[in-house]
């Protein structure tokens, strides 16, 4: 079933619009809980909350990319689980390295003056990620985004981890670079 047939099942308030939903992208969103959360029952719960989300948002809202939108609902579902239970153990995981690799690239969260700064960066970024091949942006959104490890990237691309270590510290100094030349300060 295509994206706009899914969302007409939401429209309508049909059950089948979640099972549509769970057959398509299920998969795909729960890779992304688990690549943050590193525990299945998270990532199930997460996924699950995206579900509802889902429903309670449609209608509404009729996302163009419904597959971004869900990622995306999911990626910020994950993230807020993640901070709580860092806030409650204050211990260290993978994903405080991931989000550690990135830190001189982006101004701290306590500096920014919210929105219109953070929407600068964001738009600075994606103007930056328009700039790379398309290696180079796939390695970065795969690592950054949807929290792949290094081994996972390098078997997806046919290439080696140091590869992959390479080409992600190349382009986080190009990044870096970048948004000092914008004016957005780190």
């Amino acid at each position: 079933m295509d994206d706009p047939q899914i969302i007409e099942l939401y429209w309508a308030r049909s059950e089948q619009a979640i099972s549509e939903t769970s057959a398509k992208y299920g998969a795909f969103l729960w890779r992304i809980a688990r690549n943050i959360l590193e525990s299945h029952d998270d990532a199930d719960e997460c996924v699950n909350d995206t579900y509802l989300r889902a429903w309670n948002a449609i209608p509404p809202s009729r996302p163009s990319a419904f597959r971004a939108w869900l990622g995306r609902i999911t990626r910020n579902l994950s993230l807020d689980r993640w901070n709580q239970a860092r806030a409650q153990k204050r211990g260290g995981s993978s994903m405080e390295l991931l989000l550690g690799e990135l830190s001189e690239c982006v101004p701290a969260p306590g500096r920014t003056e919210q929105h219109l700064e953070d929407q600068a960066l964001a738009d600075a970024l994606n103007t930056f990620l328009g700039t790379l091949s398309r290696e180079s942006r796939v390695i970065f959104l795969r690592r950054y985004w949807y929290g792949d490890r290094l081994e996972v990237i390098a078997a997806g691309m046919n290439c080696s981890a140091g590869k992959v270590k390479s080409s992600l510290f190349r382009t986080r100094s190009k990044l870096r670079a970048y948004l000092q030349k914008e004016g957005i300060e780190l």
